[in-house]
């Protein structure tokens, strides 16, 4: 069991860089600030590292609700602050907790869908929203017009994550504005499944209408 500060860090990067997101969030049995590390590495969303800390983290929600409870309050700050250090992977944070543990953010879903109309916010919540929408579909279905009307973003990230999200839900109504995008060439990124995978708007709206008809 890592001991020091810094050994306790290496060996959640070392876990998560091997794909073991369980193992990682599994020290928080074990050893204390495990939480505190993993919000520590939300900084980059270009990094793969970055999304399976927050898959870490919402596994912890299911184990350990009190103490993800506790950082909630200052995950919505870092969304209502200019300069919010790790805003950005609070979005999408919130919504991977309410995945794995919606009574934790049961009482503040319509803020999350507000932060919509965010634009500093948006395209984490867009992911968050995502998850949640693979675990509580009929939640999230509420959203849904916001949801697509995000796929008009100039923002190409913003457009995939809305396709990809849509596509979750099976949201008939957005299939004439899916269609439009499938020949979109923006490349993007999607972190799905435990691995950041670089692909194009097109292909995931391609792969949301696929999702429609099944």
């Amino acid at each position: 069991m890592a001991t020091s500060r810094s050994a306790k860090r290496a060996q959640i990067v070392s876990l998560l860089e091997s794909g073991d997101i369980a193992a990682a969030a599994g020290l928080a049995d074990q050893t204390g600030g495990v939480v505190t590390i993993l919000l520590q590495l939300l900084f980059d969303p270009d990094s793969q590292l970055h999304w399976r800390a927050i898959e870490a983290v919402g596994l912890i929600a299911q184990s350990h609700p009190k103490a993800i409870e506790k950082i909630i309050p200052r995950l919505l700050w870092s969304l209502n602050e200019d300069s919010a250090s790790f805003g950005w992977g609070a979005a999408a944070l919130l919504g991977e907790i309410g995945r794995q543990n919606y009574r934790l953010v049961a009482e503040i879903i319509e803020m999350l869908f507000q932060f919509l109309e965010d634009e500093f916010a948006r395209e984490g919540m867009l992911w968050g929203l995502g998850r949640l929408s693979q675990v509580h579909p009929e939640i999230v279905q509420e959203a849904a017009p916001r949801i697509m009307a995000c796929l008009g973003e100039a923002n190409p990230q913003v457009r995939a994550y809305a396709a990809w999200c849509l596509g979750i839900l099976r949201d008939q109504e957005s299939v004439p504005a899916l269609m439009a995008l499938t020949a979109d060439p923006a490349p993007v990124n999607l972190y799905d499944q435990g691995v950041l995978q670089e692909t194009t708007v097109g292909q995931i709206a391609q792969e949301a209408l696929q999702s429609l008809k099944s």
